[in-house]
């Protein structure tokens, strides 16, 4: 386990966790933000992709358990992100649609927020939004960021507008 919350444990994820990870980076009601769920080998990779980073970095995006039964429902974590050569570390999160509106999501984002700060030692964390997900970027406005810049990404052949959320060690959230 890397991080717990009242409601949350957040993990590694493990070789062979393909069918879990199916449940929302399949859906394309989850990934709509990426034009639509990942394929099989799409979700291999990804899954590669975290391995690696937890072995390289120490940090990568975490499975969500839901401690009342033990069910992974999404992740969250740490990622490092580079736009317009500048490279962030970037919170980053899914979470399978049945689970949407629960506060799970931002409660999975603060604990990594804090994590960064205090474990990591970070001075900021930013979450790249597409400009259409309008529930990424309320879960990043509860959790203190603001946006601080405007980027197209391109991904399958579509411009896609994205927004820079950023907070900043020690930020004032006390209107959050």
């Amino acid at each position: 386990m890397i991080l717990e919350t009242n409601r949350l444990r957040l993990r590694e994820w493990r070789a062979g966790e393909e069918t879990i990870l199916k449940t929302f980076l399949g859906s394309d009601e989850v990934m709509y933000a990426y034009e639509g769920g990942f394929n099989d080998q799409k979700i291999m990779d990804w899954l590669s992709w975290n391995l690696a980073l937890y072995h390289d970095k120490g940090y990568g995006l975490w499975a969500i358990e839901r401690k009342s039964d033990g069910k992974v429902i999404g992740e969250c974590g740490l990622t490092n992100q580079t736009i317009d050569d500048t490279t962030y570390l970037e919170i980053g999160y899914h979470l399978i649609s049945n689970e949407w509106h629960k506060g799970y999501m931002s409660e999975a984002v603060q604990a990594v927020k804090t994590y960064a700060f205090e474990v990591l030692k970070a001075e900021e964390v930013v979450s790249i939004v597409r400009d259409t997900n309008l529930s990424s970027m309320n879960v990043a406005i509860r959790n203190g960021m603001t946006v601080f810049k405007r980027v197209t990404k391109h991904y399958k052949g579509i411009d896609m507008p994205h927004y820079i959320f950023k907070v900043k060690k020690g930020a004032d959230l006390s209107c959050y």
